[in-house]
């Protein structure tokens, strides 16, 4: 997973008052959990655009002191009227130690079901994961290529050595659904397909 550098200074003051004198010098105060002590700094705004305003995820480098520290974003608060940030927190990172994210799901292919007039479906556009910061993903590929209409792509199908899903084996990621626009070919190779595949069951 791609890694975003967030250079800060680290915070002798964790009081309101000095919280307070760094936000309004433009600063944002923060914090890293998961290590023996958590560690206070601060940081400029403008650091965290590429973390938070992306629909991708990252991973974070926290400089502080001269020191690098692998952290992901565990959670950050705006301000209600201004929508600044105004905290954030991050959990420290271990090689040997499995962290969970949500990771964004990307569709790979084109549906025969939406060539088709079909409505698609993206029920679930980021799944949680459970890995070795190592082994994070920066998305999780979803072939949807063999999609017809009726058809469901379930968490199942995207299996990976390298990462767990924290998700029931019968979550669905996307589907194609039948609408108005659906020609009578497919509809009709559908009811086949279903027909045939009750037809084995029975047969078993």
């Amino acid at each position: 997973m791609k890694s975003i550098t967030i250079k800060g200074s680290k915070r002798e003051s964790v009081g309101k008052v000095a919280t307070k004198a760094l936000r309004n010098a433009g600063m944002v105060p923060c914090v890293i959990y998961g290590g023996e002590n958590p560690i206070h700094f601060s940081a400029e705004e403008k650091a965290f655009k590429n973390l938070v305003f992306t629909p991708n995820v990252y991973t974070a480098s926290i400089e502080v002191d001269g020191k690098k520290i692998p952290a992901i974003l565990q959670d950050i608060q705006f301000h209600p009227v201004t929508d600044k940030i105004i905290h954030v927190d991050f959990y420290q990172l271990f090689d040997d130690k499995e962290i969970t994210m949500k990771i964004p799901v990307k569709l790979v292919g084109t549906s025969p079901g939406v060539l088709n007039g079909g409505s698609l479906r993206f029920t679930n556009r980021k799944l949680k994961v459970k890995a070795l910061p190592a082994n994070l993903p920066d998305f999780v590929n979803a072939d949807i290529s063999k999609l017809r209409i009726g058809n469901k792509l379930l968490v199942t199908s995207l299996f990976n050595d390298d990462y767990t899903f924290m998700h029931p084996d019968n979550t669905v990621v996307v589907q194609v659904r039948t609408s108005r626009n659906a020609t009578a070919d497919e509809e009709e190779e559908t009811e086949e397909e279903t027909a045939e595949a009750a037809t084995e069951t029975a047969a078993e």
